[in-house]
């Protein structure tokens, strides 16, 4: 694995690194980690890499670790929104499998470009909605694909957080910019619904299999002399018929990762919280609820080959990352061993989430500027 972003101080790349490293199948091994030449010089020393694959550019990075025989089997992508584009296919062109952080691109617009090369060049693209890697939310899955639920009514989907609250009581009255993703000419059209708000759409297409058609969103940027939304709620409306309600914020007061989701079916519904991963909750209108916990065998098959310890042994953030890892290193070795793609499938978000993901911000951005009208997915 080589490594774009992700430096000194940075809390996402290390997030990855501890992931990809879970289970001894992944080595990280170059790496170009800062636009800041010293700061990336220093990050390598962190990494203990060899100072030959610690590079001063992405660009410099990709020509020569596709020259080298013993060169990187793919990238992981780390930096901000406005360069996942242009950084993901300078590798991608360069023959390089990529893993990228979320959301896909800074724009729909550029979106398209990936997934245009990726077609072209046939390497593997994933893309870490990490919250898909959960095992009690595989098995939510397992359970919507086994008709357990009967015929989906309607999710609710909800990511609060309060972090950004002291933005508001502190903001300076020249408006400056908290954090780049506060800053549209880095992150795009959407803080808050970009950020954390894909994290809620992803889960619900995720775990249900169902499609946005089209949405009524009202976005609010709370935060004095920002852009930016900071607040996003909306009425969904699945192909299908489901409905849904989906919410996510950063002025959440309290609220820490509070990422929940409520599936209604018309023989049972199903509860998961992603401060508390370990348990799905089972419900129905003529039966007790039912707790299930990972790490048990009543669970499903691929629950339990996404399960690392015994039951009472709690799982979360770092093994939900290393199970996309897991999953999208299956696909990077039968690429190299030319058998990509297989016909099962693999198990992990990639180009065609991204996509729905970028057109679900600009979807909402657009709803919300008309007064929240009804808006398609484009």
């Amino acid at each position: 694995m080589g490594m774009v972003g992700g430096g000194r101080g940075a809390f996402i790349g290390g997030v990855h690194r501890m992931a990809s490293a879970l289970d001894g199948q992944i080595e990280l091994v170059a790496g170009a980690f800062s636009s800041d030449p010293e700061k990336g010089r220093l990050s390598g020393e962190d990494f203990f890499l060899d100072p030959e694959r610690v590079y001063s550019s992405y660009a410099e990075m990709a020509e020569k670790e596709a020259a080298r025989e013993d060169g990187i089997d793919f990238v992981s992508i780390v930096v901000r929104n406005d360069l996942h584009a242009e950084v993901a296919i300078a590798f991608l062109e360069a023959g390089i499998n990529v893993i990228c952080e979320k959301p896909l691109s800074y724009s729909l617009e550029e979106g398209k470009r990936i997934a245009e090369v990726v077609e072209k060049t046939g390497k593997v693209f994933a893309l870490t909605h990490n919250y898909t890697g959960y095992p009690m939310v595989k098995e939510a899955r397992a359970m919507v694909q086994a008709g357990k639920l009967g015929r989906i009514l309607k999710i609710v989907a909800e990511y609060p957080q309060g972090y950004a609250i002291s933005s508001l009581k502190e903001a300076s009255e020249d408006g400056s910019i908290s954090n780049w993703r506060m800053d549209p000419s880095v992150s795009g059209i959407s803080n808050c619904i970009g950020d954390i708000g894909t994290h809620a759409e992803n889960l619900a297409k995720y775990i249900t299999g169902l499609e946005i058609e089209e949405l009524a969103a009202e976005l609010t940027a709370f935060i004095p002399g920002q852009e930016l939304d900071s607040d996003g709620n909306m009425l969904i409306r699945f192909k299908g018929g489901a409905k849904g309600i989906l919410f996510a914020s950063q002025i959440s007061t309290g609220d820490e990762n509070n990422l929940n989701i409520r599936i209604y079916g018309t023989e049972a519904s199903l509860e998961w919280h992603q401060e508390h991963p370990n348990e799905l909750t089972v419900k129905y209108a003529d039966a007790p609820r039912e707790i299930h916990r990972r790490g048990n065998s009543y669970n499903g098959e691929v629950c339990g080959q996404n399960t690392r310890l015994p039951f009472g042994h709690p799982e979360a953030f770092i093994e939900a990352f290393a199970n996309v890892y897991l999953s999208a290193a299956e696909a990077i070795r039968d690429e190299i061993e030319g058998n990509y793609p297989r016909e099962s499938g693999y198990d992990f978000p990639g180009i065609e989430e991204g996509l729905e993901g970028m057109a679900f911000i600009e979807a909402a951005v657009a709803s919300s500027k008309n007064n929240a009208a009804w808006t398609k997915l484009g």
